[in-house]
């Protein structure tokens, strides 16, 4: 949803449309990356990490999972801003040295302009994800069900002062935005899964259907404030909702079935973050080879957008295979000290 999102603006630029009405809030692709994120949290940290050392555990999962791509490509952005400033759109933000380690450190910093922005735009909603972790590591050592009552009670706090306190510190102020509820909406599902709630067939696609029809009623503009979550916010929540809560089972046959359907899906999953932080590259690089090659008005719309769309797939699996995977592993490795560095997936 996010590629697809700014693959419109791309579009634009090459006079071929793209910025006009659309049949899905593209956008809300965010917000059901902060559900699901609510949900993994939940689901992934078990009765081990309220041990001794849990919390140090679950930071440095965290940060061998966030940070390696994320530095990667914040460097490459830097060095274009550098190098071609004339390139980005405000790249002059680049020669600011405190700017610059607050980029780096997830730490909400204003631009120029007043926007809340990293010096890598995309790094928004991971200044978001690392104040989540941070505060539902804090809260870890009584069970799944106190971290995430600690963590919507903490969450409550800052929203409510956000709303009555202004003007507050750009950090105080960005963290207590309404979107962090969102959060808390996976958390939820991640606690009902646990509780061993499983729905039927026709429940979860009504949910699937009310979430999707939720969200196409907002078009292109997106909501702020206490808006936003709960008009895209619970929309992807029944998403979430509709394809975690279902019952396992099914015949051998059938999974051998299914299993040549869902792999090329499962891999795709697994390249998720290298897809977020990579296809601005891969959709601004084949947008330049379009324009000089003057295929626009040949491809078309749809030619163009299939292209950009594979491309940026493409460059993903490539980066995580060749990049994301061993980087994350070895960083793993060297700050787990709880004996759990050797499971083969990273969550």
């Amino acid at each position: 949803m996010v590629v697809v999102h700014h693959l419109r603006h791309e579009l634009g630029a090459l006079a071929l449309g793209g910025t006009g009405a659309a049949p899905l809030p593209w956008w809300a692709g965010v917000d059901v990356f902060f559900v699901i994120s609510g949900f993994i949290m939940v689901h992934a940290t078990g009765p081990d990490y309220d041990r001794p050392g849990g919390r140090a555990r679950f930071l440095a999962h965290r940060i061998a999972r966030v940070v390696p791509l994320y530095w990667l490509v914040t460097l490459l952005f830097l060095g274009v801003a550098l190098a071609a400033p004339r390139a980005l759109g405000d790249a002059g933000a680049a020669t600011n040295p405190a700017y610059v380690a607050a980029s780096f450190l997830f730490w909400p910093a204003a631009r120029a302009d007043g926007s809340v922005l990293p010096l890598y735009g995309l790094g928004w909603t991971l200044n978001y994800e690392m104040f989540f972790y941070a505060v539902f590591a804090f809260g870890l050592g009584a069970g799944r069900a106190w971290t995430v009552a600690f963590t919507a009670a903490l969450f409550a706090v800052l929203v409510t002062a956000g709303a009555a306190l202004r003007p507050l510190p750009t950090p105080l102020a960005f963290w207590s935005d309404p979107i962090v509820t969102e959060f808390l909406f996976g958390a939820t599902l991640g606690l009902v899964h646990g509780g061993g709630i499983r729905l039927a067939a026709a429940p979860r696609l009504a949910l699937a259907l009310a979430g999707t029809a939720g969200l196409a009623v907002f078009g292109t503009g997106e909501p702020s404030g206490f808006a936003r979550p709960l008009l895209a916010g619970l929309p992807a929540a029944m998403l979430v909702a509709a394809a975690t809560l279902g019952r396992s089972g099914g015949t051998p046959s059938m999974h051998r079935l299914v299993r040549p359907l869902i792999s090329p899906l499962v891999r795709l999953g697994d390249a998720s973050y290298a897809l977020y932080l990579v296809h601005p590259f891969a959709l601004r690089a084949m947008r330049e080879a379009v324009a000089r090659l003057g295929g626009a008005p040949t491809l078309g719309a749809l030619g163009v957008g299939t292209l950009m769309l594979a491309g940026s797939v493409a460059a993903a699996l490539l980066t995580y295979r060749l990049v994301e995977r061993p980087l994350t592993r070895r960083l793993r490795r060297l700050l787990d000290r709880g004996g759990a560095a050797g499971h083969a997936k990273t969550v």
